[in-house]
């Protein structure tokens, strides 16, 4: 049997020389490196602008309108004939806006008016108005504050029992709480609000508090 004889490279009309072969071989690595390399780039550009398609979708998306504030006087009415109690619906001043106002009824039965605000300086305060409430109930109200008592106040008329907690390690929405009684309810006053805010919603709370019948 002859021996293979080298294939002859038409563009030189003859065998290429081991040189030749070597040279050839070595663009060819080299064309298959760039395009490569020109293929991962176009990748990168892609998901580039992939990414910066969503950031641009994110921020550009256009935020909800601003909630109502919830009427709590109407609420108030509205729930009252369900209890047959009246409950408060304490006059604010502008800027404390309510987002919550319903009735609860817990796992001991204890019925409760519920209404939660965000003040003027974008902190938290509620009123829970308990209707034949309990000391067991009052504990669970509380978050626990009536350990950490810390003094009274009088209000409109009331004695507020203050549970100052601002300095605990996680108070929540009970950095602040203040309880009172008056006839068949018990109230409860807790939020983040500065003692100034607080003062004024304690004020409006009493006010209603006396006032109804």
């Amino acid at each position: 049997m002859s021996p293979k004889q080298p294939r002859v490279v038409a563009e030189l009309g003859r065998p290429e020389t081991p040189e030749e072969a070597a040279a050839r071989k070595a663009a060819a690595s080299r064309r298959h490196r760039e395009n490569q390399t020109f293929s991962n780039l176009i990748v990168a550009i892609v998901a580039c602008l992939g990414l910066v398609l969503v950031m641009v979708l994110v921020v550009l998306r256009p935020s909800p309108p601003p909630r109502e504030p919830i009427d709590v006087a109407a609420a108030a009415a509205s729930a009252e004939p369900s209890v047959g109690a009246p409950l408060i619906a304490p006059e604010l001043p502008e800027g404390f806006d309510s987002n919550a106002a319903e009735i609860r009824v817990g796992a001991d039965g204890v019925t409760t008016w519920y209404a939660g605000y965000v003040t003027p300086a974008e902190q938290f305060v509620s009123f829970t108005q308990a209707l034949d409430a309990n000391p067991t109930w009052l504990l669970a109200a509380t978050d626990g504050a009536v350990a950490v008592q810390s003094g009274e106040r009088t209000v409109g008329g009331l004695t507020w029992t203050e549970h100052d907690q601002r300095d605990a390690e996680d108070p929540g929405n009970f950095a602040f709480v203040l309880t009172t009684e008056h006839d068949a309810s018990t109230v409860v006053v807790a939020g983040t609000a500065a003692d100034d805010e607080i003062q004024t919603f304690v004020e409006a709370v009493s006010a209603a508090l006396t006032a109804v019948e």
